[in-house]
């Protein structure tokens, strides 16, 4: 009937959303390095032409991403890049939404086997050695029934430490630790913590081997084991 049809429209931004994109543009643009002071906040209120009020929001909201820092009485100033804030709403997402974390373990479980032939060649006896450590504490604990979430941690680290990659490093980090606190949240206990002991001892028997596809197998096979885990909890 008509030619024309209407143009969908859009709902203005927030303002302090206006204000927190036009902050991150400006360190972007000036190249601002960590450490830097960003100009006073009545003088960013001048510039964007808005509020003290709309200013101190926007700085806040990018406080909580970590991309600024606040220091009472001297300044706002550009932030060291962290992986916390990505951890942390990483964390709180996984809170209880079973299917999520089995995405993240697929993602994580990837990440390790096809890296763990490049970790091995750069691993020392040394390494080997400290795994060794790690897996006896972890089976002292599991033999009087306690947990070794911070062993199991520390275990994955060791196995990639070699390699240098400090972003590798945060991430399974990030993966783990999203995974722990899911599972606490969840009540995900481990039914057979000596079966898990013997996985991490596996992984280090094949190390110490040096042989590559016997690693990535064991590895492949702790995470199967906790898939199962979780399709256990899927079921109802």
């Amino acid at each position: 009937m008509f030619g024309k049809t209407l143009t969908t429209l859009h709902r203005p931004k927030l303002l302090h959303v206006s204000v927190q994109e036009s902050l991150k543009a400006y360190i972007a643009e000036n190249r601002f390095a960590a450490g830097q002071p960003l100009p006073p906040e009545s003088e960013l209120a001048q510039l964007l032409g808005v509020s003290r009020g709309s200013v101190r929001e926007g700085i806040r909201a990018l406080e909580s991403l970590g991309i600024v820092e606040c220091r009472r009485g001297i300044g706002v100033f550009v932030a060291a890049f962290s992986f916390a804030p990505l951890l942390d709403n990483l964390a709180f997402g996984l809170r209880a939404t079973l299917r999520e974390i089995a995405e993240v373990l697929q993602i994580r479980r990837t990440l390790e086997v096809a890296l763990i032939a490049e970790a091995m060649a750069a691993m020392s006896d040394a390494d080997i050695a400290d795994l060794r450590r790690i897996t006896e504490r972890m089976r002292e604990r599991a033999a009087r029934g306690e947990s070794f979430a911070l062993e199991d941690q520390l275990f994955h680290q060791t196995l990639f430490r070699g390699l240098g990659n400090a972003t590798l490093l945060h991430l399974l980090d990030i993966f783990w630790l999203a995974f722990f606190k899911a599972s606490n949240d969840l009540t995900l206990d481990n039914p057979h913590p000596m079966d898990t002991w013997r996985d991490h001892d596996a992984i280090v028997d094949a190390l110490a081997a040096r042989d590559v596809a016997a690693a990535q197998s064991r590895l492949a096979q702790h995470y199967h084991g906790i898939t199962k885990l979780l399709a256990l909890k899927e079921t109802p």
